[in-house]
């Protein structure tokens, strides 16, 4: 039998399936092997062991599983869903990013009080766990959810870890368990989990279960006698505990589905049978609002899921204004839903309707529970929304600093590689290729000092400014003098505090011709451009000189020169030639002519592909700048 591992956390991050989705059961869903149970004879603490098939039958086979292993265990209600949870986030990880088999065990640890520990093992030792985006059931096209199943272990678990062998990877995790006392306050005796008599109830039917004790918090009545005071405390500690996992689980989600699916698996069974969430769709002033959304719906039988969303979307319920008990007619088993309204800052933002099988309506005590949950689940959705919309604002606003297109220059082939740091659209970094009239066609690439907003300022001043002077029929030198004055002018005028604007830039002007091609070119502060021959021959081209918006009065020169077919000029920014690995950059000892040099002979894309491969190449980890690259070749 395997120890489990010990070690300290990955940080990488699991994907969970989509909510409603649906995996049928795998052929291993049987229950625990004989012998494997607790109690068995010269077998060590309980364990039970199965393998899954590498396919999309694994994690409902693995769901089936521990539901039956822990069912034999007598494990409490919420030790068994925190653990499907769990293990149905790490198979469905490990089925989707190692595509191979999957061992699964559980056992209890008796030198952990009796804590279940859990491994999930997977055949491809070499990948690591990555989000990856997917669009489940329902969702909306193009939304993507980050994965979330490590950080589902991480709040969870009271330890786990990862563990890399030559063969295989597991994912290990334990779930505390406590002993105590049972309902009658004699001393319990704790069973296969270390669970108290009292809470260690057996799987039921789908029904809603008073998991969280709340009708012994909430109940009216005389003072209890010790037992039911105790059972009482219970009660409200296991409610505490519930809505304090869902504040943590919710808090800092940035996509509202996101908040949707996950409110919807913490609300079922622990609250409801199923759960379905509406959201609601912000409307143009003065026009008539749009029908809510169904953003996500779930159940505790996982193949109703889909029968039930179909007969929302066919025959959408009345959802109140306000919360209260409404008619329940999907099920086949009948029943009554609670309907919460999620508000948030006095702003309705969806609608939470919490199902229950039978004809019995939903009691107070957990009504008033399910209300103080939608009040989180609203909070986490406005929250969610008003990040959405900040972070589109701001890729509007970037996507506008940067050219729509490359003008296609008659006799040159271009191709561009811009790739900002991080996840923003455009960086402190820029291009342009563009007609400036009377046969003349105009390239740049610059490079904002600074970072953030103010960098982003003089992008969006510099780029029109060069369209503008350029097609004013000035010069390579003479747009580069003036858009220095103009440097310096904007600094002067610009509030307190927010200091120069510098600004590195390479500005040329091509000519077409029926020789080739005329090349007028300046560098300002700027990494020099590279002329490739076809013989593999790698020159500079331009001289160095001082960066734009540092001395008002200096004058700026220009260095003119055919390009002859076949020739190819590169183009690039700081972020390729300091690209680091350890001390070394990649530009040290002419290391960029090298890789230019190589290239002989290719197209422009092919060049641009082979010098975006050699910075990416270059360091273990991701460039921690942005870099931009223009190849200009001559056909």
């Amino acid at each position: 039998m395997r120890t489990s591992p010990s070690g300290g956390k990955d940080q990488a991050v699991a994907r969970a399936p989509a909510c409603g989705t649906n995996a049928a059961a795998g052929p291993h869903d049987k229950g625990p092997p004989p012998g494997t149970g607790p109690g068995a004879a010269g077998e060590g603490p309980p364990t039970a062991r199965t393998s899954l098939p590498g396919d999309a039958r694994a994690p409902s086979a693995a769901r089936r599983f521990v539901r039956s292993v822990l069912a034999g265990w007598n494990a409490h209600d919420m030790v068994t869903d925190d653990a499907t949870l769990l293990v149905s986030e790490l198979v469905t990880n490990a089925v989707v990013h190692a595509g191979t088999s999957v061992d699964l065990e559980c056992r209890l640890d008796p030198a952990r009080g009796g804590n279940l520990v859990v491994e999930v093992t997977d055949h491809h030792p070499a990948r690591e766990f990555r989000a990856r985006p997917r669009r489940g059931r329902g969702e909306r096209e193009g939304a993507a959810h980050g994965g979330r199943g490590l950080r589902l272990v991480a709040e969870l678990a009271e330890t786990w870890g990862t563990a890399y062998r030559r063969t295989d990877k597991t994912v290990w995790f334990h779930l505390p368990t406590c002993p105590g006392e049972d309902a009658s306050g004699a001393p319990g005796v704790p069973g296969a989990l270390g669970i108290p008599g009292a809470l260690a109830t057996p799987l039921r039917d789908p029904a809603l279960p008073d998991v969280l004790g709340a009708a012994e918090v909430l109940a009216p009545g005389p003072s209890p006698a010790p037992p039911a005071r105790r059972a009482a405390e219970r009660g409200h500690h296991r409610a505490l505990s519930f809505l304090a996992e869902a504040s943590e689980l919710l808090a800092g989600q940035f996509d509202e589905d996101m908040v949707a699916s996950l409110a919807a698996q913490l609300a079922v069974p622990r609250l409801a049978d199923w759960c379905a969430v509406w959201l609601d769709t912000d409307g143009s002033p003065g026009a008539v609002r749009p029908a809510p959304r169904l953003s996500c719906v779930w159940h505790a039988r996982e193949h109703r899921v889909d029968p039930l969303r179909l007969a929302l979307l066919r025959t959408p319920p009345a959802l109140p204004a306000a919360g209260r008990a409404v008619p329940w007619p999907y099920g086949p088993d009948g029943g009554t839903a609670l309907a919460c309204r999620l508000v948030a800052g006095g702003r309705g933002v969806g609608t939470l309707l919490l199902g229950r099988a039978g004809p019995s309506a939903v009691a107070g005590d957990v009504s008033a529970l399910a209300e103080d949950f939608a009040r989180r689940v609203a909070r986490a959705l406005a929250s969610a929304r008003q990040y959405t919309r900040q972070a589109t604002i701001s890729r509007i606003l970037q996507r506008g600093l940067l050219p729509r297109g490359v003008a296609v220059i008659p006799g040159v082939e271009a191709a561009v590689v811009y790739e900002p740091r991080g996840d923003a659209s455009a960086g402190g970094d820029f291009y342009d290729v563009f007609a400036a009239g009377d046969g003349r066609w105009c390239f740049a690439l610059g490079d904002v000092c600074g970072s953030g907003p103010e960098a982003a300022v003089t992008t969006g001043l510099v780029r029109p400014w060069l369209r503008l002077l350029a097609k004013e029929g000035y010069g390579v030198a003479g747009v580069l003098d003036r858009l220095n004055r103009m440097l310096g002018e904007e600094a002067a005028e610009a509030e307190a505090g927010t200091g120069p604007r510098f600004l590195s830039l390479l500005y040329g002007e091509l000519v077409p011709h029926r020789g080739g091609v005329r090349c007028t070119l300046a560098s300002a502060g700027h990494p020099l451009p590279l002329l490739l021959r076809p013989d593999g021959s790698v020159r500079p081209v331009a001289a160095p000189q001082m960066l734009l918006g540092v001395v008002e009065e200096v004058g700026y020169g220009s260095e003119t020169f055919d390009l002859a077919a076949g020739e190819t000029l590169l183009c690039v920014t700081d972020g390729v030639t300091e690209r680091k690995s350890g001390g070394r950059l990649l530009d040290d000892g002419d290391g960029l002519a090298a890789v230019l040099a190589d290239c002989a002979g290719l197209s422009a894309e092919q060049v641009a592909a082979r010098v975006r491969h050699a910075v990416h190449g270059f360091a273990p980890g991701p460039p921690d700048d942005d870099m931009a690259l223009l190849v200009l070749r001559a056909e």
